[in-house]
């Protein structure tokens, strides 16, 4: 296989960082103390069906018939019961990129973050200003926990409480001790348990749901891996060209390429560490996203996007996610019906182990033969979901995560699931946007002296580019000399290999037919690093320091 094939296809993997998981690292520069943040998930915890011990309540098909008189009827009730909120809702984690906008739709809706994008000037934003001690952050969960320990957090959730109830929340991520802290605030969690999640988050417990659900996967098998002999044994049916990826990802770095056994060798530990793996028959294939979300009406199907994954210029790693488009036309129709077909099956199966609500489904088409198969799944939102609900068949209707949140909302309402599918698979309900992630792609440590600014930038026709104004949303962006810019590394911080410097939307395609980053993709990639000034800490040193704040 050639370099661009490799590059392209990144060989079944279009791996979340979030964005869609994520954990992510940066260095305060308050303290200047280390903030690991993305490191391994929660302790895996022996496979079992979640569906034993599935609370259905509130999850059970409603008929669809004439609604009782309290019942919210179709969206534009729906709609307007959301501008007339008065529950306190939250999206608290590392930054507000996931959910932004949310705040436009949803009256008394409030961002609680750790990372201030906006320099104090996103009106709907809280970040503590004072850091308190903590150990380092291992990932996203344990910046949540930070902020719901954080004395300001918990002044200011009190200080919006209406009638003595705190109101709701949602997390990218959380784990168990997050909810004993929420619960503590009088916060109600607006996703299924930690338990549940880190379950469905296991690539392994993946496919075996995919099974149930009747997805098809790429052809694989999963089992545990003793050394190469035992590897090629299990894996005799798929060739010697194979994918291994352990059960939780880490934005590329546990999606392993083998084809001999020196490749075997290099990361024989991590492989043989895992009691169980995912082995996958390599093939040559595309990425693509598609976000949806599991309601008692049914599941809603967003379109299916492209995904960027692997690029150089934005990630230093193979298999990691670096973004997105969106725009009509991108997929035939047969691949577009299929991939509805399989995200409505596998909804459905989820809704039958006890889930409800947002997720993401990764699929890969294989180039060879046209096949589409699932790639992974992220129970929760995620860093393809800006570009879901800005795009506008969601702008006519109402973003997915308003069904999300309906959901935990304690309302009756009716909804036709069938039809708004329809309205938002029709190709001239969507219109082109695309989203790069761009990150420290050196094996260096870098203290951040000049950052840019998070708004609308234009570019020239020189290929230099400008800060035209603040504004808190892409919508703003007016045409494809344009883009919005969302800081993430700001002065004072450290960069690593694979953090975060910001996330880049623009209107129109950032990528060819061929998967390839375009011109334009190029000069903007280029141009944004040139706002951002470092100098060397470290050279070539080896740290746990990895990952998104967005996946």
């Amino acid at each position: 296989m050639d370099s661009k094939d490799k590059k392209n296809s990144n060989q079944n993997k279009s791996e979340k960082e979030s964005q869609r998981d994520s954990k992510s690292a940066t260095i305060s520069g308050k303290d200047k103390t280390k903030i690991p943040v993305r490191g391994k998930q929660s302790p895996k915890k022996p496979y079992k069906s979640v569906a034993q011990k599935k609370s259905t309540s509130g999850l059970a098909p409603k008929k669809l018939g004439r609604p009782k008189k309290e019942d919210l009827n179709g969206v534009s009730d729906i709609r307007r019961a959301f501008h007339k909120n008065e529950e306190p809702l939250y999206f608290i984690s590392a930054t507000n990129f996931n959910l932004l906008g949310a705040d436009e739709w949803i009256k008394g809706f409030r961002f609680i973050t750790y990372i201030e994008c906006f320099d104090g000037q996103h009106p709907n934003v809280f970040s503590p200003k004072n850091e308190i001690p903590h150990d380092d952050f291992e990932g996203i969960e344990d910046i949540n926990n930070y902020l719901l320990q954080h004395p300001e957090v918990q002044d200011y959730i009190k200080t919006r409480s209406v009638d003595g109830r705190a109101g709701k929340a949602m997390f990218l991520m959380f784990n168990e001790e997050t909810e004993r802290l929420a619960e503590k605030l009088g916060l109600e969690i607006m996703f299924p348990s930690a338990e549940m999640r880190t379950f469905l988050d296991n690539k392994v417990n993946t496919n075996r749901i995919a099974e149930k659900a009747g997805v098809a996967c790429v052809p694989y098998v999963l089992s545990k891996v003793n050394n190469f002999e035992h590897l090629s044994e299990v894996s005799k049916d798929l060739g010697t060209e194979l994918v291994i990826q352990t059960p939780f990802g880490d934005s590329g770095h546990t999606t392993f390429f083998i084809s001999s056994e020196d490749d075997y060798l290099e990361y024989a530990d991590e492989i043989e560490d895992e009691n169980e793996v995912k082995i996958m028959k390599r093939i040559r294939c595309r990425g693509t996203a598609i976000e949806a979300c599991v309601t008692r009406h049914g599941t809603i199907v967003a379109p299916l996007m492209t995904e960027l994954v692997g690029f150089e210029e934005l990630t230093p790693y193979e298999g990691g996610w670096c973004g997105n488009e969106i725009y009509p036309d991108a997929f035939t129709p047969e691949l577009r019906k299929k991939a509805v077909e399989y995200t409505q099956l596998f909804g459905n199966q989820l809704r039958e182990e006890g889930y409800k609500g947002y997720f993401e489904l990764d699929f890969l088409i294989d180039q060879d033969n046209g096949e589409i198969y699932l790639g992974e799944l992220n129970p929760r939102v995620t860093g393809a979901s800006s570009i879901t609900n800005h795009a506008v068949f969601a702008l006519a209707d109402a973003p997915l995560f308003v069904f999300h949140i309906l959901e935990w909302m304690n309302m009756d309402y009716v909804l036709n699931v069938e039809k708004l599918n329809k309205r938002w698979s029709k190709q001239e309900n969507i219109d082109s946007w695309s989203q790069l992630i761009v990150k420290h792609t050196n094996d260096t440590i870098e203290y951040v002296t000049e950052s840019a600014k998070s708004g609308i930038w234009k570019m020239y026709d020189t290929g230099h580019i400008q800060f035209d104004r603040m504004d808190t949303h892409r919508r703003a962006v007016q045409n494809e000399n344009e883009a919005f810019f969302m800081r993430i590394a700001k002065k004072g911080d450290y960069l690593y290999e694979g953090a975060d410097i910001g996330i880049l939307v623009t209107r129109g395609r950032l990528m060819t037919d061929d998967f390839e980053l375009n011109d334009r993709a190029k000069n903007w990639i280029k141009a944004i690093r040139s706002q951002f000034s470092s100098v060397m800490v470290e050279d070539k040193r080896k740290s746990n320091l990895s990952g998104s704040l967005t996946k």
